[in-house]
């Protein structure tokens, strides 16, 4: 694949349906490339040249995507720098993209027109900002002569922020060769149909998945693009399958929690359309077998097939998916003696075992992909060569040296190979140490996510000890509006004793959106933890387990 010569194709059918707040707007593939080459021009006149960055704060307007291309046939690299957190204040998230823009050195900073006109002004004293819609009025308007020079195969295309779950956001440098190989692996893994498929996305452009999976997988091979909105999702979970339902898509992506959301807000509802997806990749966070089965169950009445779901497993380094369930098999599942996990062998046990984890398979290598997790059936850390492999971390020698070795990457992800397939645990930062024993937070979070009267994806466990002592604390968002949190409480407790063996401390019960979150949904640990140090946080109710 030529990247840059399949986004400006000429002779595309494709079109992108985007959300605007009201409606769709629908616009052909070729229309969009004729407003970028507009918008490509004023960029070139606003200092962006082949080897510049353009620091982007990428959210899924139509202009966004215009604005994407644009960037890259004025021969600037696009570095997507985070949105705001779930729970981020508007200081912390200003501060965040001040040291961001510091070491990327960028020639310009480009974002909705609203959100440049509210940035810090100690970062737009150094990085001049425009807004997406006034880019491209101007490109209207722009009478400049204009070469198309995007960046070759092997110069930076992307800076590729991580969405900050674990740490500081760190840029994924990534060249064009590795996005082509990426989307060729896409392709193999959704079995898509170059020209002949229609995707629907309500995922933040911010995120690879939204970015690579969705968005640029159907550009480059001219799909039709249906392009929702994270808030829209967030507002009105139902419109996801409404819209792949309403636009006969074959292909879309999200998380486990957002499945969940989806088939529950579904309930008796009905869909416009027959269903005639064919592949809804799943990862960015642990997978949960319910889920899947309760979706299943609740679209089958409007044609959803049972090979539908598709768990994967993928990072920003490695620009996306490195493993995945071939799309025309069903998800598998095996239930392992959730100790064994903890001591590094992963034993299968009886779905009646209290202390049973069902863990579901993220699939297997995809092409070109070499997985590395210990000996087969041993829980060791994931080590991942690919040839959509980013050449480090941008501007960041410490981080990269730690993390990239050899043309392999150490993930900081948990699991384990069975049978040629990979599943995976969770973040080794997941990992607790009580009383001298080893306990994944994720084992507990997920026992606690199937309550009742917890918010799905919205539990937390941290260790608010110091000084080598432990203290666990249960940091949750309640469902509904319980008037007596203890019995919630200890409910929780009592999963963790019978999942993991260990004793709850406190549980934390907070405002709903408070709990901090990436904008993909994933738990930002570190961020949970400085919370329960911060004055200014008002939980809804504390209880005390001790």
């Amino acid at each position: 694949m030529d990247f840059f010569s399949a986004l400006t194709n000429g002779s595309s059918r494709g079109v992108l349906h985007a959300w605007t707040g009201d409606a769709f707007e629908h616009t052909p593939w070729r229309d969009v490339v004729r407003d970028a080459h507009g918008m490509a021009a004023r960029l070139r006149a606003l200092g962006v040249r082949p080897g510049t960055r353009v620091a982007c704060i990428l959210t899924n307007t139509p202009d966004t995507v215009r604005g994407l291309l644009a960037t890259w046939l004025a021969g600037g690299a696009v570095a997507s720098l985070p949105l705001p957190t779930r729970g981020q204040s508007q200081e912390a998230y200003g501060a965040q993209l001040v040291a961001l823009t510091a070491r990327l050195d960028p020639v310009l900073l480009l974002a909705d027109d609203w959100i440049a006109a509210t940035l810090p002004a100690e970062l737009t004293a150094s990085v001049p900002a425009t807004g997406w819609t006034a880019l491209r009025a101007a490109g209207v308007s722009s009478s400049s002569p204009f070469t198309p020079s995007p960046p070759s195969r092997d110069d930076l295309a992307f800076v590729q922020y991580s969405s900050g779950s674990t740490s500081t956001p760190k840029g994924c440098a990534l060249t064009t060769r590795a996005i082509e190989r990426q989307l060729e692996i896409i392709l193999h893994l959704t079995g898509g149909r170059p020209g002949a498929d229609t995707v629907a996305s309500w995922l933040p452009l911010s995120h690879d998945m939204g970015m690579f999976g969705c968005l640029l997988y159907s550009w480059a091979y001219d799909f039709h693009f249906v392009l929702s909105t994270p808030d829209r999702f967030g507002l009105a979970p139902r419109s996801w399958f409404r819209d792949i339902s309403e636009y006969e898509a074959t292909m879309t992506a999200g998380t486990s929690t957002a499945v969940y959301l989806a088939a529950r807000a579904q309930g008796r509802g009905t869909l416009p359309k027959e269903l005639r997806l064919r592949a809804a990749v799943i990862g960015a966070e642990r997978v949960d077998w319910d889920t899947l089965a309760a979706a299943t169950a609740a679209f089958r009445p409007f044609g959803l097939t049972d090979t539908a779901f598709q768990p994967a497993y993928g990072m920003a380094e490695a620009t996306l998916a490195v493993a995945g369930k071939p799309w025309a098999q069903a998800p598998r599942a095996l239930t392992f003696h959730g100790p064994s996990l903890v001591e590094g062998k992963a034993v299968e046990t009886d779905p009646d075992d209290p202390q049973a984890t069902r863990l579901v398979s993220n699939g297997v290598p995809l092409p070109g992909v070499e997985i590395r997790a210990g000996e087969p059936g041993h829980v060791a850390e994931i080590e991942v060569a690919s040839p959509s492999l980013a050449q480090g971390y941008y501007a960041d020698p410490t981080r990269t040296a730690e993390r990239f070795s050899d043309g392999r990457l150490r993930t900081g992800d948990l699991g384990f190979l069975r049978d040629g397939e990979l599943y995976v645990l969770g973040r080794a930062d997941d990992m607790l140490s009580v009383g001298g024993r080893k306990v994944y937070a994720s084992e507990i979070e997920s026992a606690v996510d199937s309550m009742r009267n917890v918010r799905k994806g919205c539990a937390a466990l941290v260790d608010a000890g110091d000084a080598g002592a432990t203290r666990l604390v249960l940091m949750v968002e309640a469902q509904g509006n319980p008037k007596d949190f203890r019995p919630i409480a200890e409910e929780a407790a009592g999963l963790a004793l019978e999942k993991a063996g260990v004793a709850l401390d406190e549980c934390l019960f907070l405002p709903r959106g408070v709990l901090p979150k990436t904008p993909s949904g994933k738990i930002q640990r570190f961020r949970c933890r400085a919370l329960l140090t911060d004055p200014t946080l008002a939980p809804v109710a504390r209880v005390s387990l001790g």
